[in-house]
């Protein structure tokens, strides 16, 4: 008995040493343009896209699994192997449309910041800049132990949404209903959103975060299977809270017939139907989930850029050791927030455009890493098994099919006018 009892606490202890990488980026997941996308799914089609999540979980398990493998055994980025196995030129191609995609998603983390903060009654011009600060110095001054701590208490609070959604008092049944019975409709919007749940459930940049915070962190093989549940954990808390969102905005906003252009605005829209409680939690997490993912946004860039090129990276590195990287990182944030201070700027086009994209690119990404993950001069006897190849390559394959009908759509309902 106390031998198993030993065995126990052993395991758990190399599991919470071993923790972090999976249950952040899942976390991270749930930021400003994943809570916008999730509110309007929910304010504009009530509880029917809540079964994208359990697709949308079942890929973002295969992959992140995939990336958290290839780091441990190669120890290598995700951008370096796809530079050494590809070549300068298409790496490069692939990163231009990534890094203007992260540009428009780390605008969009602090148009969450922004917005958050004025349902507070704090003007956007002194919650943004004094938001980018902070992150600055966490970044540029912290170290990974240190921004890791931070990162996890972040999201432990994003279950905040969870209040929300009680308090909202949706109907369960109907909740059940919309899980358990997906439906299909091929019209633009329907199209997009249900992209943009993908989009943003499994970004692209993430893939290149998952990986780089793995080696950063020296996980080992030995300590994989503790990768894998610390992955697990963090998929599970990142379609948890998209659940609780939609049916918090399904509840009430959708019940209601009340249109949001963005999250503030299903902050705002909860008070008189489900509380001035609600509304202020619902603020909190987009406040939290903003300030979490303009750090790690901008971060996961300049990593895989860097790695790309053969430039330092890392938070662990000092500014003089990683010039290029901490150059990076500091740009993307300040044409960020100019973009956010414009007045009249179209954020709400901005956050589920950048979704859309994100959803568009992702198959890129996914090619290149299941190309990767299944050579075995890369990955020797770890290569892919059968059920991740097959969930991998269909999720590539339904992805470019939904773009192209995302395309193609308004174009044949023009013809046919």
């Amino acid at each position: 008995m106390k031998k198993k009892s030993s065995v126990f606490w052993t395991r758990l202890l190399i599991f919470l040493a071993v923790m972090g990488p999976g249950i952040i980026t899942g976390s991270v997941d749930n930021d400003a343009g994943g809570i916008t996308t999730y509110s309007v799914a929910g304010a504009l089609y009530g509880y029917k896209l809540l079964w994208t999540l359990v697709p949308a979980f079942i890929i973002l398990v295969v992959v992140q699994e995939m990336n958290a493998r290839m780091g441990i055994v190669t120890g290598k980025g995700l951008a370096d192997l796809i530079r050494e196995s590809f070549g300068v030129k298409i790496t490069f191609l692939i990163f231009l449309g990534l890094v203007i995609a992260d540009i428009g998603n780390t605008a969009t983390e602090f148009a969450g910041v922004a917005g958050s903060m004025m349902v507070f009654g704090v003007s956007k011009y002194l919650s943004v800049p004094i938001a980018a600060v902070a992150v600055w110095i966490l970044v540029v001054k912290g170290n990974y132990k240190v921004a890791e701590r931070i990162f996890m208490l972040f999201s432990f609070c994003l279950l905040s949404y969870v209040i929300s959604a009680i308090l909202a008092k949706p109907d369960w049944g109907l909740v059940t209903k919309g899980f358990l019975e997906p439906q299909m409709h091929f019209n633009k919007e329907y199209l997009g959103i249900v992209l943009g749940i993908i989009g943003t459930t499994v970004a692209p940049w993430m893939q290149f975060y998952m990986q780089s915070s793995v080696i950063e962190k020296g996980i080992k093989i030995g300590q994989y299977k503790y990768s894998v549940w610390d992955v697990i954990v963090g998929c599970i808390a990142t379609v948890v809270v998209a659940f609780f969102i939609i049916v918090a905005c399904a509840a009430t906003l959708h019940k209601n017939g009340i249109v949001i252009n963005e999250a503030k605005d299903a902050a705002l829209a909860l008070k008189p139907f489900a509380g001035a409680f609600a509304s202020q939690v619902f603020a909190f997490g987009l406040f939290v989930a903003s300030i979490f993912s303009a750090t790690i946004l901008p971060l996961a860039t300049a990593f895989y850029v860097c790695e790309a090129f053969g430039f330092e990276a890392g938070i662990n590195k000092r500014l003089e050791e990683a010039p290029q990287f901490y150059a990076l990182f500091t740009s993307i944030m300040v044409i960020a927030i100019i973009i956010i201070l414009i007045p009249n700027a179209p954020l709400i086009a901005i956050t589920i455009w950048t979704q859309i994209i994100n959803a568009m690119l992702l198959p890129v990404v996914l090619i290149s890493m299941l190309i990767m993950v299944n050579n075995r001069n890369i990955m020797g006897e770890h290569v892919n098994k059968k059920f991740q190849n097959i969930v991998g390559w269909s999720t590539t394959v339904i992805l470019i099919t939904l773009t192209a009908m995302l395309v193609i759509t308004p174009v044949i309902s023009r013809f046919f006018k």
